[in-house]
């Protein structure tokens, strides 16, 4: 039987494993499958504890990217363990300080959208450029943004505007990196998910039934759909794809007006 992604042998740095129910884990996990390595970075030593487990036998690395300068001691370490050509990197961190509740977006503080927006959208550029002697001319840099960022979610606050960012990031380093290299930039965009950081988010099990229902075949992702993409995006199949988005969101992006949910907003309308 063909290899037909051809990871088998490569090498990919994966940072953002929470655990197993993450993007990231089960990205790393399919990529295992597919025969190549993965080296995984996390954010905290007591993240690495946590995972001591599931990652044993792995080379994993603690990288917290809130600190300037730590994707550069990140890539550092890495190439001095051996690992010396990567052939892609996932970029699954995301973070925001929600430890207010919501507020109206007018109301975000500076100091909380800026920290986000480092973590979240500006770690990619300087991961970007730590590993840019590391990385194989053809690799792929992968990083997970939303699906929409056309929606006003309330209680999505502030990460809207930053996962803008991050998508716009994502393009203009496939353009810098074109200067020198064929190294390919994309986003996979994803619907809602059930995973521990969006349970963090305060009512976000109603918005993530809502999805549910907009969904064309009326059963929400899982997040091996999202890993999945991801993992065709590393690979040799998805060259012709650059700085662009890829959304993976069963449909529901198109379902606005599903007949079965007007149906139901307007009988609530009609007994208000």
């Amino acid at each position: 039987m063909s290899d037909f992604l051809n990871l088998s042998g490569k090498t990919f740095v994966v940072l953002g494993v929470a655990n197993k129910k993450s993007v990231a884990w089960l990205t790393a996990k399919t990529l295992e499958e597919q025969g190549a390595t993965v080296v995984y970075s996390v954010r905290s030593p007591a993240r690495q504890a946590s995972l001591a487990s599931t990652l044993a036998g792995k080379p994993v690395f603690v990288c917290d990217v809130e600190h300037e300068g730590a994707a550069a001691v990140l890539a550092a370490a890495v190439a001095a363990a051996g690992f010396t050509a990567i052939h892609g990197i996932v970029h699954s961190i995301a973070f925001a300080n929600y430890s207010e509740g919501f507020k109206p977006f007018h109301e975000t503080k500076r100091a909380d959208f800026l920290q986000a927006t480092a973590i979240s959208a500006f770690s990619l550029v300087e991961v970007a450029n730590a590993f840019k002697s590391l990385l194989v001319k053809n690799a792929s840099v992968v990083t997970i943004g939303i699906s929409s960022l056309q929606v006003t979610p309330d209680n999505y606050g502030y990460m809207g505007p930053i996962k803008a960012a991050l998508e716009s990031a994502s393009r203009f380093l496939a353009k810098s990196f074109s200067d020198h290299s064929e190294v390919r930039f994309n986003v996979v965009g994803s619907g809602p998910l059930k995973t521990s950081a969006s349970a963090g988010i305060p009512g976000y099990l109603e918005s993530y039934l809502f999805a549910e229902k907009l969904t064309f075949r009326k059963r929400n992702l899982s997040t091996q759909e999202v890993a999945n993409t991801a993992v065709f995006l590393l690979s040799e199949r998805s060259s012709g794809l650059n700085a662009t988005t890829v959304v993976v969101d069963a449909g529901l992006g198109c379902n606005y007006f599903d007949k079965e949910l007007v149906r139901l907003a307007m009988r609530m309308e009609s007994k208000s």
